[in-house]
């Protein structure tokens, strides 16, 4: 699956503060940035980043609790997502995502939100860190 420590991004900066210093990472989207800010959103950043620094990093959005936004998120092409696990569509999304090579996470990895106060502080030391054993 992932194997790099997952930093939670709200916007593009973000998302270049996470890539610039060069390591793996996994940005994460917000709780249930899918119903909010929409996959498409998401995509567009995603799109914008790897633009800016390609490289083998990955991305994961959090659909929260709605079947419906993963399934967009899937029918976007996007790969890795985080639908809640007690959903009952949550099999069916899975299924359906690995037909298209995509995965569905049951719940959220642990992830440092760049939008707390010391969040971009602390980047380095997290980005070096033991990652969370379900990116393994």
């Amino acid at each position: 699956m992932f194997s790099a420590p997952a930093v939670t991004i709200h916007g593009l900066e973000h998302a270049r503060t996470a890539l610039r210093p060069g390591m793996a990472v996994v940005l994460v989207s917000a709780p249930g940035a899918a119903l909010y800010a929409g996959c498409g959103w998401w995509g567009g950043l995603i799109a914008a980043a790897r633009a800016e620094y390609p490289g083998n990093w990955r991305d994961l959005l959090d659909c929260a609790d709605a079947p419906g936004a993963a399934m967009a998120a899937l029918r976007l092409g996007l790969k890795a997502l985080v639908l809640d696990g007690e959903s009952p569509a949550f099999p069916a999304v899975a299924a359906a995502a690995a037909t298209c090579g995509a995965i569905v996470l049951p719940q959220r990895p642990a992830c440092l939100d760049l939008a707390a106060a010391d969040g971009a502080w602390r980047l380095a030391a997290w980005l070096q860190r033991d990652i969370d054993p379900r990116l393994r």
